[in-house]
């Protein structure tokens, strides 16, 4: 057996993965196009317009709208979909907390609705039992980049007069039976943060294609103005949420990065799941085959149930970061997340407690993620990974 890095043995590699972000002299050019316009704000819209046609039509969406960020996109979605303070909303807890923090900022209560044990996605047969009189939506996370089963949510959804808010977050470029995510429910919301495989430090996008759910949305993140209106107008209580110019002029240069991007990391992530797959203690995870295309967004795999009872999840990363490989741990159950909690019982006065087993064993035990940069390396890279994993977890047993 190999001596562990950890333990001063060999590490299986020093050599870096690529680094994020990605960027050349098309979006140097187009900022400084930007800077020269003078139209900087979110109401020169000069490069606006056309991020938001080409970024719908990336995802079979109608219409567009630019906002500050992947949470408010959220929270400006329910609102546009009629999602009032009181009202629940069903979410999966094996997420980002900006998911449920989106509802809780205007007083929307997140119901948490247990994930598929193979994929960590929305279990949509779990859905129904947690529908209540108050339900008036329901959020689609399409965790990791890969999306949830929107076939069954949306039969679910209509059955029970609901709206789908599909949390895109993690899945530019993502596709479902053919169709891009964020065109599947009523609206589908994305987030340009640093980490997001497509980025300008922030920023967000909604996308439906419903143009009266596209017209509200974009007055409550437009003081309530209505689009072909008076600039002094407000006929409805609005933030001012608006992209700027030069979040849209990165933006623009990165989209032209997608395609090849994407199939990258899907040729990459394809080959870890065939080299991770015969290694003992490691389980991979299911892919549906109505996911078209995967985002990749993170490259997710567990450590096997019987050997997670076994060892310390915070001992296996330190001993595979050892090794020259940056796995990290993931998220905090939202149903057992304490701001959450808090959050959830100013509005309602008094604690939830939901359980969903599923999602906080991932969480404690047994989920293991590769960010999406790593598989924007090499083929030899992937082996290196696969070899690290053989060999630490080799030593766990």
């Amino acid at each position: 057996m190999e001596k562990l890095a950890i333990d001063g043995g060999t590490p299986v590699r020093t050599k870096p993965f690529p680094e994020w972000p990605i960027f050349g002299e098309l979006e140097e050019r187009l900022i400084l196009e930007v800077v020269r316009s003078g139209k900087w704000g979110g109401t020169g819209r000069i490069k606006l317009p056309e991020l938001e046609e080409k970024f719908a039509a990336a995802h079979d969406a109608k219409h567009a709208v630019s906002v500050v960020n992947g949470t408010l996109a959220i929270t400006v979605a329910l609102q546009a979909a009629g999602v009032q303070p009181g009202d629940e909303v069903i979410m999966p807890p094996y997420t980002f907390i900006a998911t449920a923090s989106s509802a809780l900022m205007f007083g929307a209560i997140p119901v948490f609705v247990d994930v598929e044990p193979d994929t960590l996605l929305i279990d949509p047969e779990k859905v129904e039992a947690a529908i209540t009189p108050k339900t008036k939506a329901i959020v689609a996370v399409h965790i990791a980049g890969s999306p949830a089963n929107m076939t069954r949510l949306k039969e679910i959804a209509a059955k029970h007069k609901l709206r789908i808010i599909e949390d895109s977050a993690q899945a530019a470029g993502a596709k479902w039976d053919g169709v891009g995510v964020g065109a599947q429910g009523d609206l589908g919301t994305f987030s340009f943060q640093s980490s997001k495989n497509i980025n300008a430090g922030e920023g967000g996008m909604i996308l439906t294609n419903d143009k009266e759910l596209a017209d509200r949305a974009w007055s409550l993140a437009n003081v309530g103005r209505i689009r072909e209106g008076g600039w002094y107008q407000h006929e409805a209580i609005g933030w001012n949420l608006r992209m700027t110019e030069f979040q849209a002029a990165i933006l623009l240069g990165q989209l032209t990065r997608l395609e090849e991007q994407a199939a990258l990391r899907e040729r990459n992530a394809a080959l870890l799941t065939e080299l991770l797959g015969g290694i003992e203690g490691v389980r991979t995870l299911r892919r549906d085959p109505r996911v078209t295309r995967h985002a990749q967004h993170l490259y997710m795999f567990r450590i096997e149930p019987e050997l997670a009872d076994r060892v310390d999840k915070a001992d296996v990363i330190r001993k595979l970061n050892a090794e020259g490989i940056p796995v990290s741990s993931g998220y905090v159950s939202l149903n057992q997340n304490r701001a959450v909690i808090s959050e959830t019982k100013k509005w309602l006065g008094e604690e939830r407690v939901y359980s969903c087993p599923i999602s906080e064993r991932a969480c404690d035990k047994e989920i293991l993620w590769l960010h999406q940069n790593v598989l924007l390396a090499d083929e030899a890279d992937m082996h290196d990974i696969a070899r690290a994993v053989r060999k630490v977890f080799a030593a766990l047993k």
